[in-house]
């Protein structure tokens, strides 16, 4: 009978739909980067896994639930990989279908004027780790307009699974890496 509680959870944890995935490789310069970033403690719930698709979107399609605070890459065979997020704050959040119309691996930051407005102390900023934009970034377009949305790292992980941004989707560096390493140019992108 002592191990009833073992084959109870071992049961119950076949049931789960969620895959451990290994981190992506990473560059000297990544992990250097990286390494100057503070670590933040994050609720495993936002942690990088391979799941059953919720989505129902086609294989390659970006999926971001914003009131989940989880972005879902589609992958074949009724899989996708999620991703915790952070997302725009309630009035900077966006929602609409898009297009990834450029990557960049440590990309320099230029806030745009209605940002600089609002907050006077921002401003352009070479890539780094110092940079919000973090490790990666995937720019958004509507029909070839640049929404000014972008999918990208942050220096500031201890808010991932928050509505906390100035409406981009911030994800953890190693997550960002790993994600712009799945996705091509031309991929659409849902946010909800």
């Amino acid at each position: 009978m002592r191990f009833a509680p073992i084959i109870a959870c071992a049961v119950l944890l076949s049931g789960c739909n969620f895959k451990a995935v290994p981190d992506p490789t990473l560059s000297a310069r990544d992990t250097a980067f990286m390494a100057l970033v503070p670590d933040a403690e994050f609720d495993p719930h936002f942690a990088r896994y391979q799941v059953t698709d919720p989505t129902k979107e086609r294989p390659g399609t970006i999926v971001i639930e914003t009131m989940e605070r989880q972005l879902y890459l589609v992958l074949p065979d009724g899989k996708a990989m999620r991703y915790g997020v952070t997302v725009g704050d309630e009035a900077y959040g966006w929602k609409g279908t898009a297009t990834v119309d450029r990557k960049a691996e440590w990309p320099a930051w230029n806030p745009p004027a209605e940002m600089v407005k609002r907050w006077p102390h921002v401003h352009p900023m070479q890539g780094g780790p110092g940079n919000p934009l973090g490790a990666r970034a995937l720019y958004l377009s509507d029909k070839g307009r640049d929404t000014l949305y972008r999918i990208h790292g942050t220096n500031e992980p201890e808010k991932i699974g928050q509505a906390a941004s100035s409406g981009c989707i911030r994800m953890r560096n190693i997550d960002v890496v790993d994600l712009f390493n799945r996705v091509p140019v031309g991929a659409t992108v849902i946010v909800r």
